[in-house]
């Protein structure tokens, strides 16, 4: 039992890191001076969807823990409660109407002069 929580934790624990936070590190290696506009837009999209998972990360932790329970089901859980606001910040940043990413659209169009 131990091998398979250590298995979950260890793959919770990359899926988790590589979240949002690829995509928009790649995002931001790359040279946008010659994206097209879809693809500029697409990329404001995630970096508001990045954002909006960080806010609501700060939320949470703002939230007493409670000590119910073994560190591995704590672990699982943690892991859980990762994705549902990864999901929520995702369907939050898209039912906002990008507003955020349309303003860091048009700010990124004046300074690559597209």
């Amino acid at each position: 039992m131990d091998q398979i929580s250590s298995l979950i934790n260890s793959t919770a624990a990359q899926n988790i890191a590589g979240s949002h936070t690829d995509k928009v590190q790649k995002t931001l290696g790359s040279d946008l001076s010659t994206a097209t506009d879809q693809e500029l837009m697409d990329a404001c999209k995630e970096f508001e969807a990045y954002f909006v998972e960080q806010v609501f990360k700060e939320m949470k932790k703002m939230i007493p823990d409670s000590d119910d329970g073994d560190s591995s089901m704590s672990q699982l859980t943690d892991y859980f409660k990762d994705e549902m606001i990864q999901e929520l910040a995702q369907k939050t940043a898209e039912q906002s109407g990008g507003t955020l990413a349309q303003q860091l659209y048009e700010q990124m169009k004046r300074n690559y002069q597209l």
